[in-house]
Formats: structure tokens, sequence, C-alpha cells
């Protein structure tokens, strides 16, 4: 068993495959974890101070269901949107995401919550990010921090 202050969050970027894998590990149960996941919760975790503050977020959690997220991002407004494509409470969230308006194809993120001793393994992959290594680096960077976030939220003192 993993020691959660030594085993911080961890992401690799596989910029061959368009890949980004991220893992950590919450000492909170995976049906707390999944409700922080996908509530309006997001608002309290899914931010980087000086980079992006997340304010609203609206969904309807099941497969097929919309969500749309929106707030500042460098001092300018964002919009992000996706369709949830799996929800399996408490085991496995699968959604897409795109910034409003953008063309392209949109990202698919995968969380996969796992029980162990300690609480909740979270096991998240974004793919389709394609092969821009610069891209790739900032979506490592930013799921490491945000999956951070989540042990230092306001997630833990509700839990225990």
């Amino acid at each position: 068993m993993s020691n959660l202050a030594r085993d911080a969050a961890r992401a690799v970027a596989d910029v061959v495959e368009g890949e980004l894998l991220a893992s950590v590990e919450i000492p909170a149960t995976p049906e707390r974890v999944f409700r922080a996941l996908a509530s309006k919760e997001v608002t309290q975790w899914w931010v980087r101070p000086g980079v992006f503050d997340t304010r609203e977020w609206t969904g309807d959690v099941r497969a097929g269901g919309h969500w749309g997220a929106s707030g500042l991002a460098r001092g300018n407004p964002y919009a992000l949107e996706g369709e949830f494509t799996t929800v399996d409470p408490p085991r496995k969230l699968v959604h897409t995401w795109i910034a409003v308006g953008e063309p392209g194809w949109p990202m698919t993120v995968t969380y996969h919550l796992e029980k162990i001793d300690v609480g909740t393994r979270i096991k998240l992959s974004d793919v389709a990010w394609g092969h821009d290594a610069h891209l790739g680096a900032q979506q490592r960077t930013g799921n490491r921090i945000l999956l951070a976030r989540l042990i230092v939220s306001g997630l833990l003192p509700r839990v225990f």
C-alpha cells in the first residue's frame, strides 16, 4: 500500500499516442470521490490559481447527458462542454470535453475509481489531445495539479 503523504499525484504523457495518464490516492470513499467528480463540487477543486478558475458547472450525469463548465483562464473567460459516455458510480466516469466553439475533436477523460485500504485510487486517462507535445505537457501538469487539489480541497473535511 502506498503512503498518501509520500506518493502525491503522478502523471505521464505519451505524445506518440496522444494520451495522458495520471493517478492519485485520496482518503475518501469511492462514492464520495465520484460525487466530487460529477457535481457542482468541481468548482471547489478544478482551480489552478493564476491560471484558471472554474466558477460554474452544470451536468446531466447519465450516459448521453451533457455537461458544461466556465470560468476564467489567465483573466479571460472560458467555457468547456462535453457529454458523459459512461456513468457507473462509484467505479467509472467517462466524458468528452472541448472548448465551446472550438473546431476539432473532443478529448475523452476516463476516471477509474478503485477502493483501497486508505480510501480511493483515481486513475485518469485523457485521450486525443493529439501529437502536440506542448499541449500534452500542459495537460499532464494541469491534471497532476488538479488531482493533487482533490486531496487538499474541502472534500476531505466533509468525509472524515
